[in-house]
């Protein structure tokens, strides 16, 4: 929420219209889900002011140092390896699931690890993809019959050479068709200038996929609230409802 995902102000900067909101507007927060340390997941400024709003920060090994540097106290960040569990009481439980991305935030890479979650509440199942490209460990999310309620996925930014990394728009409904997942929610593509598409290249190209496939791609303004309490099957997959 400081108007760049990048250490310098003038690079990576947010795109006009998207700043809708600072940390002061954001509530008291249970468990931040961090997916990896990239400038865009791990804002210093933000997580400076927001510290003192969190309960427990939930976040893949590594990544704990950077927090841990900012004032966060070490009790109170969960830092998980691939395929470890979490239990956050109350029928709360979080697998921490693979993803295919890096992480770094300067010249060195990788000291840290890139992460999903699948969360799993007494009446949801929600899929929180991070970054990540496509590839059969969607698939290998799907632990149980249950599936998921909500896949969070993200759609750009992008580019054909990021492929490995990156979610292209028309794969976005492909993985969350591969998780069995009823609503799709795109994400990671209207905040940030971070590459040379169009900015709303990465939504349309989703929602086109999403009308061929006649799967239900929830498009919300930033701040609008979505209602998951009516059950619509993805095209493929989940139960119907």
């Amino acid at each position: 929420m400081s108007g760049t995902a990048s250490p310098s102000e003038r690079a990576a900067r947010s795109f006009k219209g998207s700043d809708v909101y600072t940390p002061d507007d954001i509530p008291e927060i249970d468990f931040p889900f961090i997916s990896h340390d990239h400038w865009d997941h791990v804002d210093y400024k933000t997580l400076r002011r927001l510290r003192l709003k969190v309960n427990k920060v939930l976040c893949g090994l590594g990544t704990g140092a950077h927090l841990e540097s900012w004032g966060l106290r070490s009790a109170d960040i969960l830092e998980k390896d691939w395929n470890e569990q979490v239990m956050l009481g109350e029928g709360f439980v979080v697998d921490v699931c693979p993803a295919r991305h890096f992480s770094g935030r300067g010249f060195v890479r990788n000291k840290a690890l890139w992460v999903s979650f699948a969360l799993t509440t007494p009446s949801l199942k929600i899929f929180i993809g991070g970054d990540s490209g496509y590839d059969a460990h969607f698939c290998g999310h799907r632990r149980g019959t249950r599936p998921f309620d909500l896949a969070i996925l993200e759609c750009g930014q992008y580019d054909r050479s990021w492929k490995y990394i990156h979610l292209m728009p028309e794969e976005v409904v492909q993985a969350a068709q591969d998780l069995r997942a009823k609503r799709l929610l795109a994400v990671h593509w209207g905040k940030f200038a971070l590459a040379n598409h169009d900015w709303d290249a990465p939504s349309s190209g989703s929602r086109r996929k999403a009308n061929a496939r006649v799967a239900p791609l929830l498009h919300p303004l930033i701040g609008e609230k979505v209602s998951l309490e009516e059950r619509v099957a993805l095209s493929g997959g989940g139960e119907e409802g």
